[in-house]
């Protein structure tokens, strides 16, 4: 597929019309995007920083990764949801944007990481792991998703 046809489908979409024509409307599913970067971002720093021995060093580390990724779950599905009405609003804006892209790709890169990285690694008891594997794995993915944010956030400087 074309991506730069997704793009004008999108920018001409219902989608967009909504997002342009009521101010209230995006504001609001602007609000669930930013609370579901919330959540996404609290639930990989809880976690990691379990994993690195940081917080909550009492709870058992299995017990948090495992309530932290049913709330990554659910705030990376909203924040999909509400990132793809919020650009349907600038739709070619994005298309055209360097920021934007580098976003997309190391949200992609994280979501990879973590399902397919992160997830069937600590699958396993976290004591039986190799020390070293679990930090690193934890400091990795705080890099990724910090990558994440911070291109996000300068996208509107771009």
């Amino acid at each position: 597929m074309d991506v730069m046809a997704f793009f004008t489908w999108l920018d001409t979409s219902i989608l967009a019309d909504i997002s342009k024509a009521y101010g209230g409307v995006f504001a609001v599913v602007q609000m669930f995007h930013l609370l579901s970067m919330a959540l996404l971002g609290g639930m990989v720093l809880v976690g990691d920083l379990r994993m690195l021995g940081v917080l909550m060093r009492d709870i058992p580390s299995e017990v948090v990764i495992e309530n932290t990724q049913k709330w990554f779950n659910v705030g990376l599905v909203v924040l999909i949801i509400s990132g793809v009405f919020m650009a349907s609003a600038v739709a070619m804006k994005l298309y055209y944007n360097e920021m934007f892209w580098a976003k997309m790709a190391s949200l992609g890169l994280g979501i990879l990481f973590v399902y397919f990285v992160r997830a069937p690694l600590l699958r396993f008891n976290h004591r039986s792991l190799n020390p070293w594997s679990v930090r690193l794995t934890a400091v990795a993915s705080i890099t990724i998703w910090f990558t994440v944010a911070a291109s996000g956030r300068w996208i509107g400087f771009s």
